[in-house]
């Protein structure tokens, strides 16, 4: 059985026991053990803010960028065996795993292209000199800098491969050295990811490292100039906020948790047309892609109460077609979900959805492993069933609501939610989808405007895409990453600087 190791002051450790075991979600067969506990997470952050920091500081952003293509290389180079074992350490079918692994090479080359793009500068610059006295001499400048500390990542399970590049590419890049740390249960497939970058050599001493286990007392440790950025469940994402030392040193955190992500029917659209399909069929992947296990799948389905018969037959019929099994075989859909833990939190969501709600459709699934059955469920009472507006179920689960037809009344139904990543609308309409959108857009990171113009070019609502910004409001934890250059602000200090202007001109030159 394997040892996940971490990797923690240049060097790859083990931790003591107890040891936690890691399972193949598709046969329940334990395939690797970890543990970090003894290891000096303390010791590992100062190595990193010691070494890794100066390192980074010290190169331009097109070096930096070179190190990001180094590390897209290094996945793509190994594809084939990265998808294989976040079949055997995921349950992800053979689709789902190139979603991850793609996704983490296609983030580090886009953010690779950003650096280049920077060029041989190594701080950014705010606008332009502003005169702020009676000489045009005396002028005030806004500078974005690298922060010295670390970037704290700790990461959820679902997005092993792509939740450990998209976060690391824009730090690097920034200027920080990371601390990785993967959700536990998925883990085997971020440790051999890093492995691999380890291996290519292109890492600065100190750039980076890797906590494969307990997160114990790494927070213990952080300090005024380290960065926390996490994505999991709020509860945990509470407990980060108010850790003592997060507060003590005002440590800048971000966080992206739960979200009760909405799908939206307009009133116009008819049954048959190009985007009432594309509803569907967005719809439908989403609650079958990575069995249901992303941050931005489609929760809520909201529906005119008078297009409910024919939307639901659309959905159900497409449904139908979905087989859920061994994501080893060929032509299956949806695997297992990721661990028994998450397989008990799905069923219990399930179990709480059947008592408030009508199942429209009911997949199959294997017994044993991690394997549920998918499912769709008929919710009424609008603002009433505060379960469905409440409650994340996270996986292969959505609840279809109808709502009359007006524009106030289904933004206050997808508002209930309180905030989340991305919002689906399908619509032909300007003067109906406009105020919808505009309405729910304090409520949203992103708002994805699905119709007959874009119907065959949309990659969905569902597709995290590295130029435009991933967070949300509220309940979605807040937080915001991503959006191309806007992403690095959150690992860089902007600094007002007051000077002489041609002094200026000679240091940031």
């Amino acid at each position: 059985m394997q040892m996940l190791e971490s990797y923690l002051e240049g060097e790859w450790v083990f931790g003591g026991e107890p040891f936690q075991t890691l399972v193949d979600p598709t046969t329940g067969e334990a395939v690797a053990r970890c543990s970090a506990r003894g290891l000096d997470r303390g010791a590992a952050l100062r190595y990193a803010r010691r070494r890794g920091g100066p390192a980074l500081r010290a190169l331009t952003f097109a070096q930096r960028a070179e190190i990001l293509a180094g590390l897209a290389a290094a996945i793509h180079d190994h594809r084939d065996a990265l998808i294989e074992l976040s079949r055997t350490s995921g349950g992800t079918t053979r689709s789902d795993a190139k979603f991850d692994i793609d996704g983490a090479s296609g983030t580090l080359q886009y953010y690779a292209y950003v650096g280049k793009q920077l060029g041989d500068d190594k701080i950014l610059f705010d606008g332009e000199p502003e005169g702020i006295g009676r000489s045009k001499r005396f002028v005030g400048q806004h500078v974005w800098v690298p922060r010295l500390g670390v970037a704290i990542h700790i990461n959820a399970f679902n997005f092993p491969a792509w939740g450990l590049a998209e976060k690391a590419a824009v730090a690097l890049l920034a200027g920080m050295p990371v601390l990785c740390k993967p959700g536990t249960a998925t883990a085997a497939l971020t440790q051999r990811i890093a492995q691999l970058w380890v291996e290519t050599g292109v890492l600065p001493e100190g750039a980076f490292s890797l906590l494969v286990g307990s997160a114990g007392d790494l927070l213990d440790h952080v300090g005024p100039q380290d960065c926390v950025a996490f994505t999991g469940g709020s509860q945990t994402a509470a407990r980060i906020r108010g850790h003592q030392a997060i507060v003590a040193h005002n440590v800048r955190v971000n966080i992206e948790a739960d979200s009760l992500n909405a799908s939206i029917l307009g009133a116009d659209v008819e049954p048959g047309s190009d985007t009432f399909q594309m509803f569907v069929n967005q719809v439908v992947r989403d609650l079958s892609q990575k069995a249901g296990q992303k941050c931005t799948c489609v929760r809520r389905i909201f529906i005119p109460a008078d297009r409910m018969d024919e939307a639901v037959a659309a959905l159900v019929e497409r449904l139908e077609g979905i087989r859920v099994g061994d994501p080893g075989e060929r032509g299956i859909d949806v695997g297992p979900l990721a661990s028994p833990a998450q397989r008990s939190s799905v069923s219990e969501g399930l179990a709480r959805l059947e008592a408030i709600g009508t199942p429209l459709w009911r997949g199959e699934a294997p017994g044993g492993g991690c394997f549920v059955r998918p499912g769709l469920f008929r919710v009424d009472g609008g603002l009433e069933a505060e379960l469905v507006h409440e409650h994340e179920v996270f996986g292969p689960v959505a609840s279809v609501l109808p709502y009359q037809g007006g524009a106030e009344e289904v933004i206050a139904l997808v508002a209930a939610g309180g905030g989340g990543l991305v919002a689906s609308v399908y619509s032909d309409d300007p003067d109906w989808a406009g105020p919808v959108i505009l309405g729910l857009a304090p409520w949203h990171g992103r708002i994805h405007w699905g119709s007959r113009k874009v119907h065959d070019q949309s990659p969905g609502p569902g597709t995290v895409m590295p130029n435009l910004i991933h967070g949300g409001p509220g309940k979605a934890g807040g937080g915001e990453e991503l959006g191309g250059e806007r992403g690095l602000h959150f690992y860089l200090q902007r600094t007002a600087l007051q000077a002489d202007r041609g002094l200026l001109e000679r240091i940031l030159s």
